[in-house]
């Protein structure tokens, strides 16, 4: 795995919703910088790929209320335990579960072990609420997929919340989670 700058040359072979992530970023004008890798759907996998990037890839989760009314991406730190019981307070939406990957489709067009905050793009209707944790803000950058799991972008943090999450129209919730 090499780290390049900015997207890819040649775009051969790469599908049209990465190659959209790339469309968007660099029409914000947003530094950026990719990794080109196998499958990467766990957290196991994405490790090799924080060695590359130098910034740990954060854990994106798909949650959606009982009634599969409410839907959620949770951006966390990687190597956080995750505890619904935990969320779930915060934000009032008790039994909390993974949402299915046909809303996954349906509202980020994106598929299991592909999510990431760049799924946002594609949701024009509003229909997921993004949640990040405190520690995720704390890093100058993190590194997400751009939609598809056989790439990783480093992203500056601040550019995200300020560039990113705007054009996107969406906002967020910080919540506190301990793993615990």
């Amino acid at each position: 795995m090499e780290l390049y700058r900015g997207r890819p040359e040649d775009i051969t072979g790469r599908e049209e919703r990465e190659i959209r992530v790339y469309d968007l970023l660099d029409s914000l004008n947003m530094e950026y910088y990719r990794t080109d890798h196998g499958h990467a759907d766990t957290m196991e996998a994405c490790n090799e790929i924080d060695a590359i990037l130098r910034v740990t890839i954060c854990k994106n989760l798909f949650l959606c209320n009982r009634q599969q009314t409410s839907f959620y991406l949770l951006m966390m730190p990687g190597d956080k335990p995750f505890k619904t019981k935990e969320l779930s307070s915060q934000i009032n939406s008790a039994r909390l579960s993974f949402g299915t990957p046909e809303f996954m489709w349906d509202y980020l067009k994106i598929q299991p072990g592909s999510v990431s905050i760049m799924g946002l793009m594609n949701d024009t209707e509003n229909h997921v609420k993004l949640l990040i944790d405190e520690d995720v803000l704390k890093g100058e950058y993190l590194g997400c997929h751009p939609c598809v799991n056989t790439s990783s972008l480093k992203l500056k943090t601040a550019e995200v919340i300020e560039k990113y999450l705007p054009a996107v129209h969406h906002e967020y919730t910080i919540v506190h989670l301990t793993g615990e």
